[in-house]
């Protein structure tokens, strides 16, 4: 029973971009009282800016004091124009993911372990290739396409600009700088990391993140890969031995440094030796002496350079050569990890049996060169002359995004358009909806947003999946037949259009991205959201990608909770909403690594909207085990509640699944507060609130206006939890200020298979 002095403190963390203190808190006013200004800690805040209490928690028939605080991390990944520039990186920061995708290894399985570390040195080579093609598109587009064949006398191409920047030497010029320029902002991209304000170890807890200890290692490999792939084009592309023999050394030397740069980040270096200033030194020589040797030989000409063609195709056929190795291994090694969860259902088993990382990575392959060739061919026809040339494999490049708009287009409309309202018709109302007990306008639109909300939880990923599957075996075809055969269909005349048209509006897009967050950051809503996704990971496959917010909040989160600890008689819910909810279960796990029993007896966590079991989980099933969130959920005795919505396209269940309702009672098979997992019931409350183990399962609509909360109608789904009365409750019982019952011997279903 709570004493005299007992309060709590709720700690809010942020989960969508653009959400704001008052949003959050859902307050009239906010002001901080903690942080750095990227990691802020806010309050409310009354009328003279001074922070305010919270309202009072009713909980066991009185009212509880309530410190209301939240944690607003979005300054890491939304606004500015530097940031801005990272909506550019998103297929690095594919790749960086993949090796989060990787499945578990089995502990004693040597052949698993080996496995492992050959599918992580894969994908740090596909990821080093994907920086190379970058850079080889970008210098086929500004040395080539610009430089030797805008630029060149009597071209026709851009009139206006005089003669003198059209020698030799100048035209080079103009095509290296930028290139330099754009590979030491990357260089510089790669070095950014967020300073952590608090004590403790970052790798602690049962649910670990760390940053790759070769990160700076692996930065160094990509700056020097992207400096020897310009190299590489100037001095004639792979393909091309150099007459004379000053250019041939420089030739060797080039290839010599690739190669050293492949194997380096196959095998993991060490930092100490390979990450030192003069290696980027001279890999940036090497660039200047082949622009040198390229002026003083014979000059770039008139038409297009010898070495474009065979630089982008070399890249491009290496990166499919390396995805398609990373396919074929890490399918026994998802063989190997899956004893680990076969016995589990099959909603909660790894998508695609943990095989996902491999469409993943083909897909950060198919958007690198389709970035490349879209914007190539966007500034070839702006620039008003239609003879300038681009790379042969451009045309397929379009074709296949041609072809992959239709399939996206056409699965889509099956999808949404046909498989929706036939799972609505064919299953009608919902029982779960019955039990919520609303009139029958309310349970019709109910059901309608539970039909659409339940198909996309469970199939969106696999719609996402099937394209970028297919797309990569339409590449292969299309090769096959381009190179194998010789054969150019005239029908992929018009597919090629319609993947020009695909690819040039995907790179104006991004281009009105960086332009709109560089002007007007507080309107980047959908350049945030994509950092929010991809920035929740530290670097470790590719270091060019933004820094992991992550690696600074979670810890910070954990001191700010331990702060308040040190109260007695003060007990800290951390409660989080969709990202945000991951965020706290990682604070709330390392809190459980580090208290003592009787401090830990007074933290909880709240999570809403969470995409952790649908997606999260099986999405990364190494780094969230279902093992440890059943351990965290029985060091916390049952004190992690989960509000979720079934109109919820994001959030579904997160502790309990395997739902059916018998006996107008909603039964199902979850986490139990004493270990394991087993059968609960739930029964509804007054309001409709389904509390089946710690699910929390809301009404949509609300069922009224309580007149003691404020009120939102309609159909919320993945808005405005805390407007639900159930929000305050949810809190109390996280504070452990009241318990649930946990199911019966006479479930509808039996104890969980056990674990093999």
């Amino acid at each position: 029973m709570p004493g005299p002095d007992t309060r709590v403190v709720e700690i809010r963390v942020a989960g969508l971009v653009g959400t704001s203190g008052e949003t959050l808190l859902d307050a009239v006013s906010t002001v901080d009282v903690a942080g750095d200004g990227l990691g802020r800690v806010i309050r409310p805040a009354d009328r003279l800016r001074r922070p305010a209490p919270g309202p009072v928690l009713p909980a066991l028939g009185r009212s509880i004091p309530r410190t209301l605080e939240g944690y607003l991390w979005h300054g890491m990944t939304s606004g500015g124009a530097a940031k801005a520039t990272w909506a550019l990186l998103f297929p690095f920061s594919l790749a960086n993911v993949c090796f989060w995708m990787l499945p578990p290894i089995p502990p004693g399985r040597r052949l698993a372990r080996v496995l492992g570390a050959v599918c992580r040195g894969l994908l740090r080579v596909g990821a080093l290739l994907l920086t190379m093609l970058l850079m080889g598109q970008l210098a086929a587009i500004a040395l080539d396409l610009f430089a030797a064949q805008c630029l060149a006398p009597g071209s026709g191409c851009l009139p206006a600009v005089p003669d003198v920047p059209r020698t030799a030497g100048a035209r080079i010029a103009v095509g290296v700088l930028p290139l330099l320029a754009v590979i030491f902002v990357l260089h510089r991209i790669s070095s950014a990391t967020w300073a952590v304000h608090a004590d403790g170890d970052l790798t602690g807890g049962p649910l670990r993140m760390r940053a790759d200890p070769e990160t700076p290692a692996l930065r160094c490999l990509h700056t020097v890969a992207a400096l020897a792939s310009v190299a590489l084009l100037l001095l004639g592309g792979p393909f091309r031995v150099p007459g004379n023999s000053a250019d041939l050394v420089a030739w060797i030397i080039t290839l010599a440094v690739v190669l050293a740069t492949v194997v380096a980040a196959a095998i993991g270096v060490d930092t100490g030796r390979f990450a030192r200033p003069g290696v980027l030194a001279f890999a940036t020589l090497l660039v200047v002496v082949a622009a040198v040797r390229l002026v003083v030989s014979h000059g770039p000409g008139a038409g297009p350079l010898p070495g474009t063609n065979g630089v982008v195709e070399g890249l491009g056929a290496a990166l499919v050569a390396v995805t398609v190795l990373f396919a074929l291994f890490l399918a026994p090694a998802a063989l190997l990890a899956r004893p680990g969860w076969q016995h589990k259902p099959q909603r909660l088993r790894p998508w695609m049996g943990g095989w996902a990382a491999a469409p993943v990575l083909a897909l950060a392959g198919l958007l690198g060169g389709g970035f490349g060739a879209g914007l190539a061919e966007a500034l070839r026809r702006l620039s008003g002359a239609g003879h300038l040339k681009v790379p042969d494999t451009y045309l397929l490049v379009t074709v296949l995004w041609g072809a992959g708009l239709a399939l996206a287009a056409v699965l889509g409309v099956l999808g949404f358009a046909v498989a929706v309202p036939l799972r609505r018709l064919r299953r009608g109302i919902p029982a779960i909806v019955e039990l919520m007990e609303h009139d029958e306008r309310q349970e019709a639109q109910a059901a309608a947003a539970w039909a659409r909300s339940a198909w996309e939880r469970r199939h969106l990923h696999h719609l996402a999946l099937a394209v970028a599957s297919a797309m990569s075996a339409g590449g292969a075809a299309l090769l096959v037949l381009r190179f194998g055969f010789g054969l150019v269909p005239r029908w992929f005349g018009p597919l090629s259009a319609i993947g020009v048209v695909a690819l040039g509006a995907l790179a104006a897009g991004l281009l009105r991205v960086v332009y709109t967050a560089a002007r007007t950051p507080q309107r980047s809503r959908h350049l945030g959201a994509l950092a929010d996704l991809v920035c929740f990971w530290p670097r470790a496959a590719h270091p060019t990608v933004p820094p992991c917010y992550a690696l600074k909040v979670v810890p910070e989160l954990a001191a700010r909770a331990r702060e308040h600890l040190a109260e007695p008689g003060t007990r800290v819910v951390l409660s989080g909403y969709n990202l945000g909810s991951l965020l706290t279960i990682m604070a709330a796990a390392r809190l459980a690594a580090e208290l003592p029993e009787a401090d830990l007896e007074r933290v909880g966590v709240l999570t809403a909207g969470s995409p952790l079991q649908w997606g999260y989980q099986r999405a990364f099933p190494a780094l969230l085990p279902q093992e440890a969130l059943e351990r965290l959920f029985t060091d916390l005795d049952g004190r992690w509640r989960a509000l979720c919505r079934g109109t919820d396209i994001f959030g579904g269940g997160v502790t309990t699944w395997r739902h059916a309702v018998a006996d107008r009672r909603l039964h199902g098979v979850g986490f139990l507060p004493d270990g394991g997992c087993g059968p609960v019931s739930a029964a509804a409350d007054a309001n409709g609130v389904l509390i089946l183990g710690g699910d929390h399962w809301l009404p949509d609509p609300l069922r009224g206006p309580t007149g003691r909360h404020r009120w939102a109608p309609g159909l919320l789904k993945h808005q405005d939890y805390v407007v639900d009365a159930e929000w305050d409750h949810a809190v109390a019982m996280a504070a452990g200020l009241g318990k649930p019952s946990w199911g019966e011997q006479g479930s509808l279903f039996g104890d969980c298979p056990p674990k093999r």
